[in-house]
């Protein structure tokens, strides 16, 4: 493709994709749209297209000016107003939690039972680019009910995966059913849990729906206390 081609690309991620309604018939060979070579070249395009000389000029402008003090005070106004999360789900829950603890995602790996150790909440030791690392069940440990019937899935093709989480200079990795990835919303949308289980753990509940797309069904997901979370689990666990 010509980078001094005018933009006019039809992004169909966005009506027949993934981000869509999923009606596009690529999917079933690609799974997901950034496998397409659709995808690829226009990504490629943007990157390789021309730059006019009106949009150098007005960027050359624009940081020129000095703006600290307005800019300090919108990003203040974001972290006290705004909350970026990882969302997963295990088993029928969906869940989330601080983006900022997250320290990688895994493929699912072989763990390895702790003799005299291992129980419903720590399974034992999985191996992590080399390191070895302990593995806990948080469905265990939040009491999840097992799903004994076929749960909706974001995607047609799902599977497991393991998140590596570090805080206070503690690792800690499980496995959870299904992966969505960062999500942000502003701290009034946080709802009061209802009563159950989960309730101990969780910040609060909002309404989530996938891509943004108002013909995705609507989620109801708990914010995960991290920090009562992860020390119950030291107590548990070490």
């Amino acid at each position: 493709m010509n980078p001094t081609t005018p933009l006019n690309i039809e992004r169909c991620w966005n009506f027949i994709g993934i981000e869509g309604d999923r009606s596009c018939p690529q999917l079933a060979t690609y799974t997901h749209c950034r496998n397409c070579p659709v995808y690829s070249t226009t990504g490629r395009y943007l990157l390789e297209r021309s730059i006019s000389e009106d949009y150098r000029h007005q960027w050359t402008e624009l940081l020129a000016k000095s703006r600290t003090d307005e800019n300090s005070q919108i990003s203040h106004t974001l972290t006290t107003t705004q909350i970026t999360v990882v969302i997963f789900r295990l088993q029928r829950e969906w869940l989330a939690l601080s983006a900022q603890i997250f320290k990688e995602i895994s493929l699912s790996s072989v763990v390895h039972t702790i003799p005299h150790r291992s129980n419903q909440i720590l399974r034992g030791l999985v191996s992590i680019r080399g390191e070895l690392l302990l593995c806990i069940s948080l469905s265990d440990l939040l009491n999840l009910a097992t799903a004994d019937t076929a749960v909706q899935t974001l995607s047609p093709v799902v599977y497991s995966r393991m998140v590596v989480l570090e805080k206070a200079d503690k690792i800690w990795v499980f496995g959870v059913d299904e992966l969505y990835g960062v999500h942000r919303f502003h701290r009034d949308e946080l709802q009061d849990p209802p009563k159950s289980l989960t309730q101990t753990y969780t910040k609060g509940l909002f309404h989530w729906q996938p891509g943004g797309s108002q013909m995705e069904r609507s989620h109801s997901v708990s914010y995960l206390d991290d920090e009562l979370l992860l020390t119950t689990l030291a107590k548990k666990v070490l």
